[in-house]
C-alpha cells in the first residue's frame, strides 16, 4: 500500500487508470486466485462437513454487511452518511473484517492449529463479499443487479471450483489452466494492495477532516465493538470446534478489510467514507487488536 501511495504521489500511477485496473483485478486476477486456491490446496477437503467454517465465514460476513448497512440507513444521517452512496459504502466497508493480510500472520504466531480452518473460512467470506457485498455497493437494487451478482467472475470462479472439487474432478483439470490461474492469481494481492494504497493517498490528501470523525465514530461502534461482541458470543455458545473458535477470535479482533476500497472505486461510490472506515479502524486497531485478542482468549478459556 505504501508503494501505491508513493507511485500516486510521484504521478507514476494516475487516477485515470484506477477503474480499469480495479475491473481487471475483479474480473480476471481474483477469479484466477480463487479458482487455483480451491483446485490445488490439499488442506481443502471434499468432505462436506469440513466446509463448516465456510458457512460461518459466509453467514457472519453477510450479517455484518446487512447490520452495518441497516445502521447506516437508520442513524447514519447523524454521522455524516447523508446520501445513499455514503450509506452503501459504509455498509460494505464496516461490514467485513480484515480476513487475510493481518489474521494469517497472527494465526501462525499464536494459533497455528487454526490456519487451515481460517483458509476454509475465508472461502465463505469471499462468497459473501462478491454476492451480498456486491449487491450493497452496486446501488442498483436486486432487480437490476442480480445478474451482475450471479454472473460476477469472482463468484462464478468460486462456485465452479467448489463444484469441481466436490465431484472429485480437480485431478482432471489441465495443467496449463492451473499454471495460468496460478500466475495470474499471484498478481492479485500485490496489485490490490498497490491500488488500495494509491486510492488511500488520494483520500488522505482530499478528505475533510472536520467531518471525517463522524462516520469513523460509527464505524468504531459497528466494526470494533458490536460485531466483535457478536462473533465472540457465537464462538462461545454455538461453536464447539476449538480451531473455528480461534478463527472467530481472530476475526472479532480485526479492523475493516482493505479490498472494499477498490470495490468502492469500481462502482463509483463514496471513496472518502471508504478510506475513513478502512484507514481509521486500521489505525485504531493497533490498540483494539491486542485488546480483543486478550479479552477473547480469556472469555473463551484459551
Amino acid at each position: 500500500m505504501a508503494m501505491g501511495a508513493l507511485a500516486r504521489y510521484l504521478k507514476w500511477f494516475t487516477s485515470e487508470v484506477d477503474r480499469s485496473l480495479a475491473g481487471f483485478l475483479s474480473n480476471v486476477l481474483l477469479p484466477a486466485f480463487f479458482f487455483h486456491r480451491i483446485m490445488t490446496d490439499t488442506k481443502l477437503s471434499a468432505d462436506l462437513t469440513a466446509w463448516t467454517p465456510t458457512l460461518f465465514g459466509a453467514g457472519l460476513t453477510i450479517f455484518g454487511f446487512l447490520f452495518a448497512y441497516a445502521i447506516a440507513v437508520s442513524i447514519g444521517r447523524w454521522f455524516g452518511l447523508e446520501t445513499n452512496s455514503r450509506a452503501r459504502t459504509f455498509g460494505l466497508c464496516s461490514g467485513i473484517a480484515n480476513y487475510g493480510y493481518i489474521p494469517f500472520p497472527l494465526a501462525e504466531a499464536f494459533y497455528p492449529g487454526c490456519v487451515v480452518t481460517l483458509l476454509v473460512h475465508n472461502v465463505g467470506v469471499d462468497v459473501a463479499l462478491w454476492s451480498v457485498g456486491l449487491f450493497i455497493i452496486s446501488g442498483q437494487g436486486l432487480k437490476k443487479s442480480w445478474k451482475r451478482i450471479v454472473f460476477s467472475p469472482p463468484l462464478l470462479s468460486v462456485a465452479i471450483a467448489l463444484a469441481i472439487r466436490q465431484l472429485g474432478w480437480n485431478v482432471w483439470v489441465p495443467r496449463p489452466i492451473l499454471s495460468m490461474t496460478d500466475q495470474l492469481g499471484r498478481c492479485s494481492i500485490p496489485i490490490g494492495l498497490v491500488l488500495s494504497g494509491a486510492i488511500v493517498y488520494d483520500c488522505l490528501t482530499q478528505v475533510d477532516l472536520k467531518n471525517a470523525w463522524k462516520p469513523l465514530i460509527l464505524a468504531i461502534g459497528v466494526r470494533l465493538i458490536a460485531l466483535p461482541v457478536l462473533f465472540l458470543l457465537i464462538a462461545k455458545h454455538w461453536v464447539s470446534d476449538v480451531d473455528l473458535q480461534e478463527v472467530l477470535l481472530l476475526q472479532a479482533s480485526m479492523p475493516a478489510a482493505t479490498f472494499p476500497i477498490v470495490m468502492t472505486r469500481l462502482f463509483n461510490q463514496d471513496i472518502e467514507v471508504a478510506c475513513t472506515v478502512v484507514v481509521g479502524t486500521s489505525l485504531i486497531g493497533l490498540v483494539t487488536i491486542p485488546f480483543w485478542m486478550v479479552t477473547a482468549a480469556a472469555y473463551l478459556g484459551f
